[in-house]
């Protein structure tokens, strides 16, 4: 994948070049009309990927390139500890039927991205079933996009958030401290190994 990226790269690193050069040489009021500007950057990051393990991403506009992050000494693919950290009901954070966090709610989540100490975060959000599955999806993303927006306030990397509606219950949504049980807000903590 490195290979057939840097192979690309000169390429069209050849083919501007080349356009250029032609500009310069052949340098008429039409061609000038004709010349290549850029105007954006190299857009660049490290993505964590629901395993844990680490890439390195770019991304010019045009086309994207991700390899994997590699530990320098060993060479080996640098993966953290994922694991579930927090799952707070949702009838703790949030009025019922809304996204809008709470006092009490917005402060524990404070509390919790200031003490928790990973390298990175997945929040993910999850409704019982008591409205519509795609009512559901839309709520379960807005209130983990409210948790997430809590965590970056704070300072931690959220990487990944997703609301999953009623799709991924912990118990069926027969009776009310089951539907309880499902209306939640698990937070995923990304470490590095120990």
């Amino acid at each position: 994948m490195q290979y057939q990226f840097l192979s690309r790269f000169r390429t069209a690193a050849l083919a501007v070049g080349l356009g250029l050069a032609a500009v310069a040489t052949f340098g008429t009021a039409a061609t000038a009309q004709q010349e290549v500007t850029v105007t954006s950057a190299i857009k660049w990051g490290l993505w964590v990927d629901p395993d844990g393990c680490m890439h390195w991403w770019a991304d010019g506009g045009l086309e994207g390139y991700m390899t994997p992050r590699r530990d320098p000494k060993t060479g080996q693919h640098m993966c953290l500890e994922r694991n579930t950290c927090a799952v707070p009901n949702t009838d703790v954070l949030f009025a019922t039927d809304s996204a809008q966090l709470t006092a009490t709610g917005r402060k524990w989540l404070q509390d919790f991205f200031a003490s928790a100490g990973a390298f990175a975060y997945a929040i993910y959000g999850h409704t019982d079933s008591r409205a519509s599955d795609e009512y559901n999806m839309r709520l379960s993303q807005r209130r983990a996009d409210a948790v997430a927006a809590v965590g970056r306030g704070s300072g931690a990397m959220i990487d990944r958030v997703l609301g999953f509606g009623e799709r991924r219950p912990l118990a069926p949504n027969n009776s009310a401290a089951n539907m309880q049980k499902n209306r939640r807000v698990e937070i995923v903590c990304y470490r590095y190994p120990q």
